[in-house]
């Protein structure tokens, strides 16, 4: 099988080392790719926008199958241009990735669903005075949303009424989220703690992968700004056997088929963002695609034919038993660029990226090569990974913290807390 893969992240990273364990693989390309995907696939480099330019190359190369891994292709339409010309594609439609590229649609997916989500509201950017007299008139936390895509970042938790009124001027009158600022919704806040669920689903059948934690914030202990993800584990456990079954149960099954009965069937990996309290699951949001940096620490711990899970899927025949969970474990810690997610400087050498066990995988995310040297290129760089084959969370953080004290560039920063939330899960 020739495939293509579509992105230039950590996430895709993952995926193109997965797949590229696969029997069925006869050749791999990654567009554009990273310096870490260079060494497992052929990148190559064409306009993303350009959906005719991409169909013509997948004709020329005999491309049987293509991966979607970012969430705007989606939302762009390219897997519907890619199908119309008979190439099979894994990621949803265009409608279908309005659970992610719309806050409301999503909200509304839910409400007919019967869904526990949180309580919100929703205004236009014209309701700006509409906005503020609802900030004066609820409870406090609560957290503001921009609609559409906003790469991770577009979630503003706002402790007070001042907080509130500024997340507003910013969104609304600064623009700091573009025009996916235009329409918001004002929710609840959830109390709890957070779980990711990717469900892999052909429109009505799907499996669960092993449940992940994401650390969302740029400092430990969950303090400041929202990132697209500054490190990850799996499996969860607060996502025990009971629990997963009530996510399923609870979640999945009837957004799936409200997906399906509102013309919008999903098809792909249906990302579910949780809280959790007193073990009842709420989604915080749906994403279209797999999650970044969760994928780095599921996709190691699974075993079996990650590319025929993929393919089986885009043909519209699941294939429940290509991949299982292997009983092992992950930690990721990203190491990102100082600054970020405001703004940083990119340029910098990498140094240490050969100094490392082989139950380490370094992901390269906001990487470029500049003649033989692995410069930095973006907010989040690296995403440094201890993989075990045992279910050891406490052995796995220290050999992730060993391995991330041996790489440094100018400027890099990373969380010191990663996966301490799952230890008082265990017996001492």
């Amino acid at each position: 099988m020739k495939v293509l893969l579509i992105g230039s992240g950590g996430r895709e990273h993952a995926i193109a080392l997965k797949i590229s364990q696969s029997k069925n693989l006869q050749s791999l390309y990654c567009l554009p790719g990273n310096p870490g995907t260079e060494n497992i696939a052929t990148n190559i480099y064409l306009d993303l926008s350009n959906h005719q330019q991409i169909i013509n190359f997948c004709i020329k190369e005999g491309i049987n199958f293509v991966i979607i891994g970012p969430e705007k292709p989606l939302v762009d339409g390219l897997s519907d241009a890619l199908r119309k010309s008979g190439i099979k594609v894994f990621g949803p439609s265009k409608k279908a990735a309005r659970i992610e590229s719309s806050k409301v649609f999503a909200k509304n997916i839910m409400a007919k669903a019967n869904v526990s989500t949180a309580k919100y509201c929703e205004f236009d950017i014209k309701d700006y005075d509409k906005a503020l007299k609802y900030i004066l008139e609820i409870n406090f936390p609560l957290v503001i949303k921009a609609d559409g895509l906003a790469a991770g970042k577009g979630v503003i938790i706002c402790a007070n009424i001042n907080d509130a009124k500024q997340a507003l001027k910013q969104i609304f009158e600064d623009k700091i989220f573009d025009d996916s600022g235009n329409k918001i919704i004002i929710e609840e806040f959830m109390d709890g703690e957070e779980a990711s669920v990717f469900a892999i689903t052909d429109g009505e059948n799907f499996i669960c992968l092993p449940a992940a934690q994401d650390h969302k914030r740029i400092g430990d202990g969950d303090s400041g700004k929202n990132t697209g993800g500054m490190g990850a584990y799996a499996p969860a456990p607060i996502v025990d056997n009971e629990l997963m079954q009530k996510i399923e149960n609870d979640i999945i099954k009837p957004v799936l088929k409200q997906m399906k009965d509102s013309d919008n069937e999903f098809s792909g990996c249906l990302y579910a963002g949780l809280m959790i309290k007193d073990s009842i699951p709420k989604v915080v949001e749906f994403n279209c695609r797999f999650g970044d940096p969760e994928t780095q620490v599921v996709l190691p711990i699974i075993e079996g034919d990650f590319l025929d899970l993929l393919f089986s899927t885009a043909s519209g025949n699941l294939n429940k038993d290509a991949v299982k969970y292997n009983g092992g474990c992950a930690v990721c810690i990203v190491a990102a660029s100082k600054g970020y997610p405001d703004d940083y400087k990119k340029g910098f050498e990498i140094n240490g990226l050969d100094k490392n066990d082989d139950d380490i995988i370094i992901y390269h995310a906001g990487t470029k090569k500049i003649n033989d040297k692995t410069v930095t290129n973006g907010g989040r760089v690296l995403g440094v990974t201890a993989v075990l084959d045992k279910n050891d969370l406490k052995l796995a953080r220290h050999k992730v913290y060993n391995a991330i004290s041996k790489i440094n560039f100018e400027g890099m920063y990373y969380r010191k807390d990663i996966a301490q939330k799952a230890f008082k899960y265990f017996k001492q």
